[in-house]
């Protein structure tokens, strides 16, 4: 699930996974880290998902996909549109 907060120049991109995610860590890559792997680690939350948020500029489109240990890629199944990259989101 991604929670999106815009402003005036920003937007705040929040990425969740629920507890059926890979253990282990887990990390979101995309366009807006060059997708470098442990750039954005997942955190634990009290409700037992995972989160990192994530500010990226306004108008931009963003691709992404999941990265956990031993390098198991996985799609979040919640967004709407998708690209080889995985998935999209247009801002």
């Amino acid at each position: 699930m991604i929670r999106v907060q815009p402003s005036k120049t920003d937007v705040k991109l929040t990425f969740i996974v629920d507890q059926t995610a890979p253990a282990g860590p887990v990390s979101v890559v995309g366009t807006f880290n060059d997708w470098s792997p442990g750039t954005h680690v997942l955190r634990k939350r009290s409700n037992g998902t995972r989160s990192v948020a994530v500010t990226v500029p306004a108008g931009h489109e963003v691709h992404f996909r999941y990265l956990a240990s031993d390098g198991h890629w996985f799609d979040d199944p919640d967004v709407a549109e998708r690209s080889a990259a995985g998935g999209v989101i247009r801002l």
